[in-house]
């Protein structure tokens, strides 16, 4: 998939997701079969930006590229110094946050609340496209069918900043007002499609092969942006793009396979933020991939009383290999592939 100057993996993207996709995380996903991924949201404020967690946010080293970074912000000038910082720091897309349902985010008239200013969202877009284009840094714009039921302008939003210079728009199928709740529609990302000339990526919901191969039909879209079914499943890429290529579901992950890659990850987790706050925050990645496991809620338990990274990488390892006795396969993927082809079938 071409996107800028740059060919993609596959149409497979990773959504930025706050405190989520960074860089350990991206760099499994991507191993596992996604074509691209997008960084955290870094904020346009120049306070906020420079800071550790930002900085951390930004941190692309030793990633396959592109390397995407995500910004938020109200002020054109601000998004447009933060684009140049980004790209300065080696971004090579810079993707627009118009999507965020967050109430911290669109208190501050950020994320998805443009979508109520279009005006100011068209500002923005011409003012960093303006910094991007002559360094030949594709523009992303993400964002959500409207602010609510009554003010869906993603169609109108889209259209606009495709004249504006945007590169490729990513809609995921929920208003402002819906945050995750209720299920996601395809038929405004369908639209979308069909009246712009440049990619577009759908995105909410897409939580198995099938489900993914009756979005792309549906919608004509070009590419698929999945985020919360990925935690925990990373793996849900590979699976995605075997049942497009070939039709069948593969078989569920390895259990010792699924440990490597968790350990993997946890390792690169621990020396990006240090052993002591690498500890803390890397208990939600294990605690969703041990969900729905066998015994997965004690070792969760346990884990989250540990302190150390060597304990949290020891405990892990040992779990995943008593798991493996009982389960060459892991369970729950195998159930999760079961259940979508019932879905299916249905």
């Amino acid at each position: 998939m071409q996107l800028g100057a740059f060919v993609l993996a596959n149409r497979l993207f990773v959504a930025p997701m706050a405190g989520v996709t960074d860089r350990p995380f991206r760099t499994l996903c991507r191993r596992l079969g996604a074509g691209h991924a997008v960084s955290e949201m870094i904020s346009a404020r120049p306070e906020l930006r420079a800071t550790a967690q930002s900085l951390r946010r930004a941190d692309h080293r030793g990633e396959a590229g592109p390397a995407a970074v995500q910004i938020a912000g109200t002020e054109p000038a601000q998004m447009a110094d933060a684009a140049r910082a980004c790209i300065d720091r080696g971004a090579q897309i810079i993707d627009l946050n118009m999507g965020c349902p967050a109430k911290k985010v669109c208190n501050a008239w950020a994320g998805s609340a443009l979508m109520r200013d279009e005006p100011l969202a068209l500002a923005i877009i011409d003012a960093v496209v303006a910094v991007c284009a002559p360094q030949r840094v594709p523009v992303t714009l993400k964002m959500r069918t409207g602010w609510c039921a009554a003010e869906r302008n993603a169609l109108r939003l889209a259209r606009a900043a495709e004249s504006a210079g945007i590169a490729l728009v990513a809609v995921h199928g929920r208003t402002r007002e819906q945050g995750y709740k209720g299920e996601a529609e395809y038929d405004t990302a369908a639209a979308v499609k069909a009246a712009l000339r440049i990619p577009v990526a759908v995105n909410g919901d897409i939580d198995s092969p099938h489900k993914a191969a009756r979005v792309l039909h549906a919608t004509g879209c070009d590419a698929l942006m999945i985020g919360r079914a990925a935690l925990g499943r990373p793996w849900i890429f590979g699976d995605i793009a075997h049942y497009l290529e070939h039709g069948t579901l593969r078989a569920a992950p390895a259990t010792l396979d699924v440990r490597d890659w968790l350990l993997a990850q946890l390792r690169e987790h621990h020396a990006l933020y240090g052993e002591a706050a690498g500890v803390r925050s890397a208990r939600k990645h294990i605690g969703w991939t041990l969900r729905a496991l066998p015994g997965g809620d004690a070792c969760r338990a346990a884990v989250n009383a540990l302190e150390s990274a060597d304990a949290q990488l020891r405990a892990v390892a040992a779990y995943f290999d008593a798991l493996a006795d009982a389960h060459p396969r892991l369970p729950a993927a195998a159930d999760a592939a079961n259940d979508a082809l019932a879905r299916a079938s249905a």
